[in-house]
Order: structure tokens, then sequence, then C-alpha cells
């Protein structure tokens, strides 16, 4: 499993920065862990982005986990009623970790 931490901004001025990153961690890996702590900002190119990661993951057959949602992702996820789309537990946490940061 690799993990990635999103740091600081995930809307559309960082999307198209990230969608790289992303879609090369789920063709690449098994398992992708998202960690969504340190996420500032999020808004719907941010979703966008998150649900295009999760279908490619589940066409290839791979998982792609979002762990400690930032509120701001909480509250966008929330507005659009997609919390359970993902399939993870909602849990907000501000730890740091050891993941590489995207």
């Amino acid at each position: 499993m690799t993990k990635l931490r999103i740091e600081g901004e995930l809307t559309i001025y960082r999307a198209a920065e990230l969608k790289q990153t992303l879609l090369a961690a789920v063709a690449e890996h098994a398992a992708v862990e998202v960690d969504l702590s340190q996420v500032s900002e999020f808004d719907s190119a941010g979703l966008q982005l998150l649900l295009l990661a999760k279908r490619e993951a589940g066409a290839a057959g791979r998982t792609l986990r979002l762990v400690d949602h930032s509120p701001a992702v909480v509250e966008v996820l929330e507005l659009f009623d997609l919390a359970a789309h993902f399939g993870d537990p909602l849990v907000v946490g501000s730890s740091p970790s050891s993941s590489r940061a995207a």
C-alpha cells in the first residue's frame, strides 16, 4: 500500500497538478491511502478528482481509501451527500503522519 498526504488546497487551482500524481499512484499500487487531514480548502474540482481516482481504482480492481478527512473535506462531502459513496468512515483527523505529501 502506498500513502499520499494532500496538503493545502484541493481546489480547481491544484486539481490538474494533483491528478497525475493520484492517478499514477492508483495505476502503480494495489492499494492507495489518501490522507486528507491537511486539506485546508476543498471544492467541486477536488471532489471530481477524488471521484475519478475512486472510479479508476475500482475499474482496475484496486483500492483507494480516504482517511483523516479535514473539516473542509467533510463539509463538501456532506453538502453533496457523497460521504457514503467512497465507503470510508468520515474521520476528521489532524495528526501528522509519515506519508509523503502531494
